[in-house]
């Protein structure tokens, strides 16, 4: 038996730091994988066997971080950012100001120094009380034989430290680099701070839905109303729901009418009507209605626990892509570590001038940024992720993520995928104008759950229904009974050619709708001589969903192939694919053979999603390069898919996709940045062309500007590629 779990790491700074962790736990007995995400600070750990979590906390700590073992079956909660850091580069902003100034008085061609000694001053309390977290993880760092961002931060101001204090005190050199220390430390706590609170953003779409879950529920038990934690609601309780409040609990509406604002949870803008014995969804708010709602689900099983739990799977796994870039990392500070040391070697013996180059080589040392590189691709995935579940789309993992960008053909299933799902008159036609054959057809049909009889009743709904007796089912056949003294049979053409009924009067309407694919339904009546007499003609269909043409357009303008993969015969898959715009058709395919239909379209070199909404779907969707279930549909439609709409409109497919090849682009863009970065600024500092201060200061804000260009992705709405709301 394998179970995970996920633990909050604090101390991490960069993305060396994640790789130590991930070494460390991979390194307890029993653990089978294990993922550490810089930007939401968490390791996802996968166990075989009963390896306790205390374990894990103390191969994390002996490591040099912080941990705790995660509480069992509530809902996880981001960290929150220090609240100390904010007035601690305050602080040291203000003692950091005097030695700006001289390099700004300078800079506009003026001349001048402070003393020496306040230099020094001002430079030891910032050294060594506000870098002194530099020097405890960088301590850390190089006991465990790892090199991360603190080591450089804590070498290469320590460097700068050290050259100024031997400058005055055995050169008595007038200019000192006490401002570079200094400055680089505050500049570099200030990009710490600006990170962890953009870091923060990336997670408001799991802060938003755990805000969703009220703390209370109101129960009635008996003649009891209570109010009570939701610790201590079980299923079968009835929670009473006032209006405007929010629904505490996953149940069935036994009494009582209201529209429900499920925007937070399926991202539907709208309000959805409710009524008695329709499923509400925990996290809703109610509208005008008092409810009394049973309980169907609780704690970890209510849809917005699984819909939470499905989000921080997404942005705590880890993409295809950073595997590349975790290889590029873990070698990246050793290399700086020789290139700071060339810099002064090679420098000092071609010039002689070995302060200059011990500061080139603190530049290099300052400017190389591995958090940058760390930051790029889970800032982007947190990101999408989340945008993503606040319009409805959830994003099983970053491998399904990733994929979806590259989808060149989407396969869809007919059945409550770009249809209802729901049989419906869709024409009718009586032998006489005055005869009431939805009334007659309707009358048979009381009380049947047959889902035709569902849709006589639905058209009927407002007409006038007489009484029927004498009703009988023949199964697979029809129906008889009589119905203000008529002796009727509602039934199937097979069933009207058994009692020899003459259609002949219906003929081209009868092939007309037969050709569309429509199921045909008879209405006669039994003469005492003769043959049935036949008073009209029912035919039903499967409507499409108002959505699906705008659908279909969507992917087309993305260049998407489309494929409809239908148990059908043909002529209604055609039907369909024609009013729609759909590319290719497979019809009559059996559940068992639509993987091996998905297999045969991967083959063709196309990178495929399969829709679907259905149990006899899940293997296709598991076949699929990116499965893509509704969310209308069953459980095991949607654990078999990398991807769930959460709501039946089919437009989220295009939607889904844009997403993807949007967050897709972040990462790229974010990995260019990086790169660049650190290939154009590490040299320039080699070769002194940069100020230690600039070098600071790049350095801090080249990770607060990947996280920026992540967070770009938070004004992604599924109305720039068409018009869902």
């Amino acid at each position: 038996m394998t179970t995970e779990l996920t633990l909050p790491i604090s101390g991490m700074t960069c993305t060396s730091c994640s790789g130590r962790v991930e070494k460390a736990l991979l390194a307890v007995p029993g653990v089978e994988s294990a993922q550490v995400n810089l930007a939401s600070e968490t390791a996802r750990v996968r166990l075989a066997g009963s390896t306790p979590a205390a374990r894990l906390v103390e191969a994390v700590t002996a490591a040099g971080y912080r941990t705790k073992p995660p509480a069992a079956d509530k809902f996880s909660a981001s960290h929150s950012p220090n609240t100390g850091e904010g007035w601690q580069v305050a602080i040291g902003a203000i003692l950091a100001l005097p030695l700006v100034v001289p390099m700004v008085a300078q800079f506009l061609g003026e001349h001048w120094e402070i003393p020496s000694w306040p230099q020094f001053v001002i430079a030891t309390i910032v050294q060594f009380w506000l870098g002194m977290r530099f020097y405890r993880a960088g301590w850390k760092a190089l006991r465990a034989r790892v090199g991360n961002m603190d080591l450089l931060v804590s070498i290469g101001t320590s460097a700068a430290y050290g050259l100024s204090i031997y400058l005055w005190l055995v050169q008595e050199e007038s200019h000192l680099y006490f401002e570079a220390s200094a400055v680089v430390i505050v500049l570099v706590r200030l990009g710490k701070w600006l990170e962890t609170h953009a870091k923060r953003q990336t997670t408001d779409a799991i802060r938003a839905l755990q805000a969703l879950r009220p703390a209370t529920a109101i129960v009635v038990r008996g003649e009891l109303k209570q109010v009570l934690s939701l610790d201590w609601v079980v299923m079968g309780d009835i929670v009473l729901v006032n209006p405007g409040a929010r629904i505490p609990v996953d149940g069935r509406i036994i009494t009582g009418q209201s529209s429900i604002d499920e925007s937070l949870v399926s991202g539907e803008s709208l309000p959805v009507d409710k009524n008695v014995g329709d499923l509400v969804t925990g996290g809703a708010i109610n509208g005008d209605g008092q409810l009394r709602v049973c309980v169907t689900a609780v704690g970890a099983e209510t849809v917005l626990a699984r819909i939470i739990r499905l989000v921080e799977d997404a942005q705590g796994a880890k993409a295809p892509i950073q595997k590349q870039v975790d290889k590029v990392a873990a070698v990246f500070v050793p290399v700086v570590l020789v290139i700071a040391t060339a810099t002064l070697v090679v420098g000092g013996l071609l010039t002689g001038d070995w302060s200059s180059s011990l500061i080139n080589a603190v530049t290099v040392l300052v400017i190389s940024c591995p958090c940058a590189l760390g930051l790029a691709t889970p800032a982007a995935i947190m990101a999408g992720t989340g945008v993503g579940a606040r319009h409805g789309i959830l994003i099983k993992d970053a491998e399904a993520l990733e994929r979806a960008g590259a989808v060149s053909m989407v396969v869809f299933d007919k059945t409550g995928t770009l249809t209802r799902g729901q049989p419906a008159i869709v024409f009718q036609q009586a032998a006489t104008v005055d005869l009431p054959l939805l009334n007659f057809a309707a009358a048979l049909q009381q009380g049947s759950e047959h889902p035709l009889a569902r849709a006589v009743l639905a058209a009927a709904n407002n007409l006038m229904i007489p009484k029927a007796t004498q009703v009988q089912a023949l199964p697979g056949r029809g129906i008889t009974g009589m119905v203000e003294g008529r002796s009727l049979h509602l039934g199937s053409t097979r069933y009207m050619n058994e009692i020899q009924a003459d259609l002949s009067d219906f003929d081209e309407v009868r092939h007309k709708f037969s050709a569309q694919g429509h199921s045909l339904a008879w209405l006669a009546e039994a003469r005492s001589s003769g043959r049935p007499l036949v008073l009209g003609m029912l035919a039903f269909g499967d409507p499409l969903k108002d959505e699906s043409s705008s659908a279909i357009g969507s992917l087309h303008k993305q260049g998407i192939l489309t494929a409809l993969v239908t148990g059908d015969h043909f002529a209604a898959a055609r039907t369909v694919a024609d009013k729609l715009g759909i590319d290719h058709i497979e019809a009559e395919v059996l559940p068992a053979d639509k993987t091996a239909t998905v297999e045969r379209m991967k083959a063709g070199n196309a990178v495929v999603a399969m829709v679907g909404d259905g149990i006899n779907d899940a293997p296709a969707l598991a076949a699929a390069d990116v499965g893509i279930a509704m969310g209308n549909g069953t459980d095991v439609a949607m654990h078999a898919a990398g991807i769930t709409l959460m709501r039946g409109d089919p437009r989220l497919v295009a939607a889904a996709i844009d997403l993807s090849r949007q967050t897709v682009r972040k990462i790229r863009q974010n990995l260019f940045w990086a790169f660049f970065y650190n290939v154009i600024g590490i040299p320039l500092a080699a070769f002194g062309m940069l100020n230690p201060v600039l070098a600071g200061a790049a350095m801090a804000l080249s990770s607060v500007s990947v996280l920026g260009n992540a967070l770009l992705l938070k004004r992604w709405s599924p109305s720039q590629i068409g018009r869902v709301r």
